[in-house]
């Protein structure tokens, strides 16, 4: 889930101050204390890590959690704080201000960050994130999700990364985030020492998706070579006896290398073996 850049967050805010007014004076109240089977839903949250910044985050209070009910699939699972909200609404809480702070948990699904606009990638808890939306807003890549943390301060943004912990799991917020089971679709320079681990991740899903890119280009590029409807299907079987033909060759050269390794063991028995001894009373001619 992600938000609008900042000028277009304070816009809309603006405008909802504007439709507040005449109809209530000022739509700012303190929440009322959170609901606690609104708490547990999220305490028993099924589907995954649900990640927040404990009860509190610099003094302001949890506002609100969507738990089961204001699950979406799409857009994950957010916690809430601040002390200016009576309810969810755009960009996270009605009334007549903007949200401290959301962490949204969603299943992290592929795509590519170019979309975001200026931003540049880190390491931050150990994992590839994202920094962008003028450095409110932060994206980090752990397990199997995406957690986006929302501000309305870029340094705020980065002290929550800090507190991040899962509220239905085991885990505390010094420990490093497990690491992406895929392979972030970070846009821009990547810095080195954020390379190495992503290089580095279980399973090796970024070296895999580099090869499937490069499948897929090298596919393409047949393709061209073919005319007709089912050009890209001529190109996929010229491509598949490309591949065998690369199997069989490593096959062969598997074959002579364990040839090799045994004719050099065999070679090294024979001169360890000892010569046979001439027998006693034996005579030459």
């Amino acid at each position: 889930m992600r938000t609008p850049p900042t000028s277009a967050r304070h816009l809309l805010a603006l405008a909802l101050v504007a439709l507040a007014l005449p109809i209530g004076g000022c739509g700012t109240t303190h929440p009322p204390p959170l609901e606690a089977k609104a708490f547990a839903e999220a305490r028993s949250f099924p589907y995954f890590r649900l990640y927040w910044a404990g009860p509190t985050f610099l003094g302001k209070p949890l506002a609100a959690v969507d738990g089961m009910k204001s699950y979406s699939a799409g857009v994950g699972d957010s916690v809430y704080y601040g002390d200016c909200v009576n309810g969810k609404g755009l960009l996270g809480g009605g009334g007549s201000c903007l949200l401290p702070l959301q962490v949204s948990t969603v299943i992290y699904g592929l795509h590519s960050n170019s979309a975001l606009g200026p931003q540049r990638n880190a390491l931050i808890r150990g994992v590839p994130a994202t920094i962008y939306d003028e450095e409110h807003s932060i994206e980090l890549y752990s397990g199997r999700l995406a957690i986006d943390v929302f501000s309305d301060t870029p340094a705020e943004a980065l002290a929550a990364t800090s507190k991040l912990l899962p509220i239905n799991a085991p885990g505390g917020a010094t420990e490093k985030l497990p690491p992406p089971v895929y392979c972030p679709g970070l846009s821009g320079p990547i810095p080195a020492h954020l390379q190495t681990v992503m290089n580095a991740l279980p399973g090796r899903p970024c070296q895999k998706a580099q090869a499937a890119l490069a499948a897929t280009e090298r596919l393409a590029k047949l393709a061209e070579r073919f005319q007709g409807s089912d050009a890209q299907s001529q190109a996929l079987t010229k491509m598949m006896s490309m591949v065998r033909l690369q199997a069989a060759v490593l096959s062969y050269a598997d074959v002579f290398l364990m040839l090799t390794v045994l004719f050099l063991v065999l070679a090294a028995f024979a001169l360890l073996m000892k010569r046979p001894q001439p027998q006693a009373g034996a005579t030459g001619h």
